[in-house]
């Protein structure tokens, strides 16, 4: 399991083909919990961009961007978009991926094969209900 969001950059350029980053940006709206163990509630997408993994120097700068463009986030999802024949993905090929990750949050579908972290870069692990 990936531990931090520098160790996603680190694993995504150490794949065989060059990739491209799908990051979606979520609010969380918790629900009243009965138990400490578990916490409960509604994630909402915000924004979502796809970057390169050599365009994102650490999570605190992503942090920063993502907060000069939104503040209410406190999630990020992140999968990696693999390339082919030696060449990253577009950002045009990125799209529909990028719909389809704000579509399955949306629709509490699973999403079990994104990384998950919090503001603080701390893993996270998310299950639909």
């Amino acid at each position: 399991m990936i531990s931090n969001f520098e160790e996603l950059l680190k694993a995504a350029s150490e794949q065989d083909e060059p990739q491209r980053l799908l990051l979606l940006f979520a609010k969380a709206e918790s629900e009243t919990k009965k138990k400490k163990s578990k916490q409960r509630g509604t994630l909402s997408p915000v924004m979502c961009v796809d970057k390169l993994p050599e365009e994102i120097t650490s999570f605190k700068n992503l942090s920063e961007e993502a907060d000069s463009v939104a503040k209410a986030w406190d999630f990020v999802f992140a999968v990696g978009l693999s390339g082919k024949d030696g060449v990253a993905p577009s950002t045009e090929d990125a799209e529909p991926f990028l719909n389809q990750m704000t579509n399955n949050l949306a629709s509490g579908q699973d999403l079990s094969q994104y990384a998950v972290f919090d503001r603080e870069n701390n893993p996270v692990m998310i299950q639909a209900s």
